[in-house]
């Protein structure tokens, strides 16, 4: 018969061993920031961190097609985007989301020769870009809160790029990548 109770109070304190492992030794304050996290990771990663994939080659190498990166939504609650920033663009309400990188600013002239961005008639110096195509698009001038904004992957040919202006409106952020 004392097998039985030696075995009995074996599983018991197994049982509560476990318990205190998952759950601590107190279950409702453990309950309590269950709920926090969660509540917390809801609102970070729902309203101010969003997750987005980037498909496609426009911003290699940059970013890699098929890679993660996150759009802090409050980057510019304080500034406004500048030149060189990689943003999120809102596009068909809200459904797509584009990632560019910002190189024409409001009120700026802005064109493409030869692969090579002009501003207001003067070469953008981009380390960013490795390879360049030779690229036209003729002079746009730049309303305000438009910007120009264009993959940072230049090689590829111009027909398959989509870039243009963007109105203030449309960023949602600036992308993090890791």
């Amino acid at each position: 018969m004392a097998a039985t109770n030696d075995t009995t109070e074996r599983s018991v304190t197994t049982i509560d061993t476990v318990q205190k492992l998952v759950v601590g030794a107190n279950p409702r304050r453990t309950l309590v920031r269950a709920v926090v996290v969660t509540v917390m990771a809801y609102l970070v990663f729902g309203h101010v961190l969003i997750p987005v994939r980037g498909e496609g080659p426009s911003m290699w190498p940059t970013l890699e097609d098929g890679q993660f990166v996150l759009v802090n939504r409050l980057a510019y609650w304080s500034s406004e985007p500048r030149r060189g920033d990689v943003v999120a663009l809102e596009v068909a309400g809200g459904r797509v989301v584009y990632i560019k990188r910002i190189v024409g600013m409001p009120g700026e002239r802005v064109r493409i020769d030869r692969g090579v961005v002009l501003v207001n008639d003067r070469a953008l110096e981009e380390p960013y870009i490795t390879r360049r195509s030779a690229w036209h698009v003729n002079e746009v001038q730049l309303g305000d809160r438009e910007y120009l904004v264009i993959g940072d992957n230049r090689a590829m040919p111009q027909r398959l790029h989509d870039f243009g202006k963007a109105r203030r409106e449309r960023v949602l952020g600036r992308v993090i990548s890791w």
